[in-house]
């Protein structure tokens, strides 16, 4: 599957009908999301069952303002609504595809069940 341009008007919609979605918040001068690029259109013919999304920081500011980007390129992984990873830096090709089979290993189930918990505690404080 080829990326997906991310815009404020299509990114909630694809995080929310899409159960798996890697989001890449780049911009056209940075040369490392440059070379990162090649590695990133590769894994999405690699993993045809995730959603593979670029944001262009310099044309959507305030979705980049949403998720506090402060450098780029920033990698996030969202998973049924779940940021399970988001961290600034180029990744080289085979730690990235390490990367994704890890997400793609999480036990949602577990994920949820330790959000609740950490959600109840924050209510009794």
């Amino acid at each position: 599957m080829a990326t997906v341009e991310l815009t404020d008007q299509n990114f909630e919609e694809t995080i929310t009908n899409n159960d798996i979605v890697v989001v890449d918040f780049w911009a056209r001068w940075c040369a490392p999301c440059r070379t990162f690029a090649p590695t990133y259109e590769a894994a999405s013919e690699k993993y045809p069952d995730v959603v593979f999304g670029k944001v262009d920081t310099e044309a959507q500011t305030e979705l980049a303002g949403r998720f506090e980007i402060r450098s780029i390129p920033t990698l996030m992984l969202v998973r049924e609504k779940v940021i399970l990873y988001s961290k600034p830096g180029a990744v080289p090709a085979q730690a990235f595809e390490s990367l994704l089979d890890r997400m793609l290993a999480v036990d949602m189930n577990q994920v949820r069940s330790e959000i609740a918990e950490a959600e109840a505690e924050a209510s009794k404080s």
